[in-house]
């Protein structure tokens, strides 16, 4: 596996000799989990300097689209004026942060270079890597300079990153489970009204991708963990969040993995879809 760790992800030391530097970067707070999906608050009590911040649930989800899960995606104009909001340019890098498993930063990641849109990274490491390396932070708002960058994919579903449909996932060569493993076996299901997994699918927790301090595994584990995977390969969740971050460590490892958006809450919204439960079948 050939390494592209350095076009996926961005260390705070990098970000921060880029900021001392004058160097021109949009930064977006996509603070966001599971228990508390608004992260306004967190956004005004501190966030990386001029870091506009990025709601997850009304800008990089498309709530009013049925049949697709429970985050569909949204459409590329909905990014593209939600983009020129942020501030974003052609020609100026974004970097996307979070403070929950890299799950909001992951999501930003993909919608935005789903839609066409280059030189996007996610923080390794997230808010507490940037705090951990002496990275200052502010309270302000920011309301940037509406930009009038274009997005050259309307409809994300078939854009410039891979996707399946729930008729394809049976398809794939390799399917990952983002979810907890017990999520996964359906020991339990905090979330959706179905527990279990897709038949065939393999666990990788999102989370098992990340150190203790929340940056990505190194390049060498990575490549370890998904020895044999290829472009053959997709990654599902509970609605097509965290399976991003799967996404993402594949990336970094040089494999262009395919993403199932709408992910469990879509595939058990027909009930003649087969569920699978225990460690694997």
């Amino acid at each position: 596996m050939e390494s592209t760790r350095a076009e996926v992800l961005i260390t705070a030391t990098e970000l921060a000799k880029q900021l001392d530097e004058g160097q021109p970067v949009t930064i977006l707070d996509v603070r966001w989990q599971l228990s508390e999906p608004d992260g306004r608050a967190a956004y005004r009590q501190a966030h990386l300097p001029g870091a506009v911040y990025v709601s997850l649930e009304d800008e990089l989800t498309d709530h009013a689209v049925t049949g697709r899960g429970r985050h569909p995606l949204p459409s590329g104009r909905s990014v593209e004026a939600a983009a020129r909001r942020w501030g974003v340019r052609r020609g100026v890098p974004v970097v996307a942060y979070d403070d929950w498993n890299r799950a909001g930063s992951a999501r930003a990641w993909w919608v935005l270079t789903a839609a066409g849109l280059d030189d996007v990274r996610i923080l390794d490491g997230g808010l507490s890597a940037w705090v951990a390396a002496g990275g200052a932070l502010e309270a302000r708002s920011v309301t940037p300079e509406p930009s009038d960058v274009t997005v050259s994919h309307s409809d994300l579903y078939a854009g410039a990153r891979r996707t399946l449909t729930a008729e394809q996932v049976a398809a794939v060569g390799v399917l990952l489970d983002a979810r907890a493993p017990e999520r996964f076996r359906g020991d339990v299901e905090p979330v959706d009204p179905v527990a279990g997994h897709i038949p065939g699918a393999t666990n990788v927790p999102s989370t098992s991708l990340l150190a203790g301090d929340g940056t990505f595994l190194p390049d060498d584990e990575l490549a370890r963990l998904f020895a044999g995977h290829d472009a053959d390969t997709g990654a599902y969740c509970g609605s097509g969040i965290t399976a991003s971050v799967l996404v993402a460590a594949l990336a970094a490892v040089g494999v262009d993995a395919a993403l199932f958006p709408g992910s469990w809450s879509e595939w058990i919204s027909d009930p003649a879809r087969p569920v699978a439960r225990g460690e694997r079948t």
